[in-house]
């Protein structure tokens, strides 16, 4: 229940715009459809009987209850519906005439109920009454003549002749909306659910945990303006994002504890998910500790970190493994921490066969004998096998995965390509989450704002200025 009710509160949105378009409809129905009036006309059929004995009688009342199937149906037969449309000037077939009545007579009652439908509530009502008359001229006239001089022993009366309606019975404006905003409901709440469990995207952490029994190390909200400051943790080090990655940085110093310097490959499903600013972010984030950090740009295909972080990018990880260049000539410091960043060069025919050279391993040796933390940012994993080849010479691989980008299907394969590479995946991080939404409350968003800084160092200056007024003003009283 608790499934459903999630499932409602994320999708109202679609809930609520199905049940509009139903109560929309429901209204549309009402205003396009020609009101239909309904006139009512009731008969009475009764056979004579010469004798006034209560047997007669009883028999006669009989023959009347048996025989009124047979009265119902000549009521709407070609014989009775030519004289009405004739006498009332209706200028349509008897198979359209037909359409318009309906004829009936209650289970053990001798009385018939002609009810007709028109657009027109006199001209239903005189059809109506048109019908019983020529249906009673048929029967007695016709069907069941009067024998010499005698009457025609069955005998059809009006006892109820139909009156012109007033009000129509359709359409039912009340009875429209209701249903529209029912039957919309009912099939936006159908919508939704069939929407979720068709939903192949990742969208919560709980999403995660069904594929794979790895723990989310990070959970990082979506900002729209991510793209305008990648380095957040070092432009905003006081926003919610910032705290997310500095959580995922304390998460990722138990991993691995007592084994050396931690060497992880920071990689993802598919592009567009988040890795190189979760790579870089963990970084500053590392290094804002007083760790020695370094941060190699290993995605030899389209590299971003030099840009991100506005270093020189011509010169790195290609130049040391062709030989080209020494480590220490092209390892760049980042501003006054201590995190040092290895751009990935120019990009290479053969970025695989590189990443899985010897060469490679001598780059990681050294690096690792100067730092206690070393992030490689690699490609995603089901478009090459770059971050494979690499994170099979470091302490594991952790995954990125976008709410809302990364498939399930794509990230089940991910991590199947490790498991047959042999190479350990030690955690995930969830990025791009909701900060509105169903999904909202599920993740912390405490941080102290720059806003909030300013106003407690304002507050903080002003108390300091009112003691030194004061003391000011008890010297010159003494």
């Amino acid at each position: 229940m608790r499934d459903y009710l999630h499932i409602l509160r994320a999708q109202w949105v679609l809930i609520a715009l199905v049940t509009l378009i139903g109560t929309g409809t429901g209204l549309a129905v009402t205003l396009l459809t020609t009101p239909q009036y309904e006139a009512q006309a009731k008969l009475y059929v009764s056979v004579r009987s010469d004798s006034q004995a209560s047997g007669d009688l009883l028999q006669g009342s009989n023959f009347a209850r048996q025989n009124m199937v047979t009265f119902v149906e000549l009521a709407t037969t070609t014989r009775v519906l030519e004289p009405v449309a004739d006498q009332l000037a209706l200028g349509i077939s008897t198979t359209q005439l037909a359409e318009k009545i309906d004829v009936s007579a209650p289970d053990d009652s001798t009385m018939m109920h002609v009810a007709v439908i028109d657009e027109n509530p006199v001209q239903a009502a005189e059809i109506a009454n048109e019908v019983g008359a020529q249906t009673r001229n048929l029967v007695e006239e016709d069907l069941e003549p009067a024998q010499d001089s005698a009457s025609s022993p069955v005998s059809i009366r009006m006892v109820e002749p139909a009156e012109v309606p007033s009000v129509p019975v359709s359409p039912r404006p009340q009875l429209n909306l209701i249903m529209g905003v029912l039957l919309g409901l009912a099939l936006g709440v159908g919508l939704a659910i069939l929407r979720t469990f068709l939903d192949t995207r990742i969208r919560s952490t709980e999403d995660i945990a069904r594929i794979t029994e790895a723990p989310v190390l990070g959970r990082i909200a979506h900002d729209p303006k991510a793209h305008r400051k990648p380095l957040i943790v070092h432009l905003d080090p006081r926003s919610p994002r910032a705290e997310a990655f500095r959580t995922l940085r304390t998460n990722i110093k138990f991993l691995a504890v007592g084994e050396g310097p931690k060497t992880f490959v920071v990689s993802s499903a598919g592009p567009a998910e988040g890795k190189t600013t979760t790579s870089i972010n963990l970084a500053l984030a590392l290094a804002e500790t007083g760790l020695r950090v370094a941060l190699v740009d290993c995605d030899l295909r389209r590299p971003q970190v030099a840009d991100y972080m506005g270093i020189e990018g011509s010169v790195g990880v290609t130049d040391i493994l062709i030989g080209h260049a020494e480590l220490s000539d092209v390892l760049q410091r980042w501003g006054r921490t201590k995190l040092d960043v290895l751009p990935s060069g120019q990009l290479p025919p053969n970025p695989s066969e590189l990443l899985g050279s010897e060469a490679m391993d001598q780059i990681l040796t050294q690096l690792e004998q100067s730092t206690d933390v070393i992030i490689l940012d690699a490609p995603p994993v089901l478009l090459v096998t770059d971050a494979v080849v690499i994170g099979a010479k470091t302490q594991g691989v952790i995954f990125v995965a976008a709410a809302g980008t990364t498939k399930k299907p794509a990230l089940e394969a991910a991590i199947d390509s490790l498991d047959v590479a042999g190479v350990p995946l030690r955690g995930l991080v969830a990025t791009m989450l909701p900060t509105k939404g169903a999904e909202a409350h599920r993740y912390g968003t405490y941080a102290y704002s720059s806003s909030d800084t300013a106003t407690e160092r304002s507050s903080w200056f002003g108390n300091l200025r009112r003691i030194r007024r004061r003391s000011r003003g008890a010297r010159s009283k003494d």
